[in-house]
């Protein structure tokens, strides 16, 4: 039960992620460059060391690397934000 907790939990902060990017690049019309770099980054980096969060908790993609690049959006959120992911996953 508690994985499942967990998993909805990254879940929700994942989407609130990505429609955070979404709105800031698509929607105001405004792409801060520090932004795009952290996302790149993020992504690179995740992908480098083949981090993939989802697959840690049992959510497994047909879809290659989908984990990865999730992982990578999650980090690019910053240190904080991703502490507190892991926090909340892991108390959950």
């Amino acid at each position: 039960m508690n994985q499942d907790i967990s998993k909805m939990i990254m879940t929700a902060i994942l989407v609130e992620g990505i429609i955070t990017y979404f709105n800031e690049f698509f929607v105001s019309g405004n792409a801060p460059w520090q932004m795009i770099l952290n996302l790149i980054l993020g992504i690179v980096i995740a992908m480098a060391y083949k981090l993939d969060l989802p697959k840690y908790l049992g959510l497994q993609s047909d879809i290659y690397y989908v984990g990865t690049v999730l992982t990578g959006i999650l980090i690019s959120r910053g240190s904080n934000y991703f502490y507190d992911l892991i926090s909340k996953v892991l108390n959950a």
